[in-house]
């Protein structure tokens, strides 16, 4: 194992002759890729302490590729304590710009079936105490996520990917609560027909948001595991959401393995929202 307390300064320091552009983080119950060559554990110190886990480092289809697991090996993190600034201080001190996460998630409408796919475009935060970024002061950033929260260029990629293998759904917008409880009735209604919200989950804030002032791409491939608790017949649990991962397991690695090798080297537009965002 690599242990690191500052970022590398050369990839040699992690075993490889260049630094991993790509990350993957792994959701609920994928803790270990399972599709990388000449893997690597890193521990990495960062300023908001360690990540989630060690990071893995690795190859796929010749990429050097990061992976860290969002919760941990063993789910040792729930959504409202996950470490999301220093997971993503840690990849993009590796050297990671683009970002493929993985979700699990409800469904708040009946054609987003449990066992299906959605690569969102939107979100809606409304999650209430965690660390949403890395500018507390003295100096101050406003970041500009609205208009394309999720990049562009990687969503394409995991749409016309996941397709191959399984029913996707190309957009949707992702309401993220506190967790880790599930909603109540109400909640879930306000978020379907007021919000307008398609899915829900319990990750993507802050780890999108940290990510973009960082200026990292972002995608994310989300599996519907559920119908949140507005299907009455068909509640929510935390054993049927750990059910339908495991079932989709195979092809979300299998998914992800493909979608590497065909993302963009680079895309500087993630960056450019920098460039005009701090007073």
């Amino acid at each position: 194992m690599v242990k690191l307390t500052t970022p590398p300064k050369s990839p040699k320091e992690l075993g490889f002759d260049e630094f991993p552009a790509i990350g993957i983080i792994g959701g609920s119950g994928l803790y270990d890729p399972g599709i990388f060559e000449n893997a690597v554990e890193v521990q990495i110190h960062t300023p908001y302490g360690l990540p989630s886990d060690n990071v893995v480092v690795g190859r796929v289809s010749g990429r050097v590729v990061a992976f860290l697991p969002r919760h941990g090996r063993g789910h040792k993190y729930p959504p409202h304590k996950i470490p999301y600034r220093a997971n993503i201080y840690a990849l993009h001190a590796l050297g990671v710009k683009s970002i493929i996460a993985v979700s699990a998630v409800g469904s708040l409408r009946p054609d987003y079936a449990p066992g299906d796919f959605v690569v969102p475009d939107q979100f809606v935060d409304m999650t209430k105490g965690r660390e949403y970024t890395f500018y507390d002061g003295p100096r101050t950033c406003h970041v500009q996520i609205g208009l394309e929260p999720f990049t562009q260029e990687i969503r394409q990629v995991l749409i016309e990917t996941a397709r191959k293998y399984n029913k996707t759904h190309d957009g949707g917008c992702y309401v993220c609560i506190e967790g880790p409880r599930f909603s109540t009735k109400a909640e879930s209604r306000i978020w379907r027909e007021v919000f307008g919200c398609d899915i829900i989950g319990m990750t993507l804030v802050p780890e999108i948001n940290l990510a973009r002032e960082l200026g990292m791409c972002y995608g994310l491939i989300a599996l519907v595991t559920d119908y949140d608790i507005w299907v009455p017949h068909q509640p929510v649990t935390a054993e049927a959401v750990e059910k339908m991962m495991i079932e989709k397991l195979g092809i979300i690695k299998k998914v992800v393995a493909e979608a590497v090798p065909r993302l963009p080297a680079e895309m500087p537009k993630c960056g450019e929202v920098l460039k005009y965002a701090c007073v």
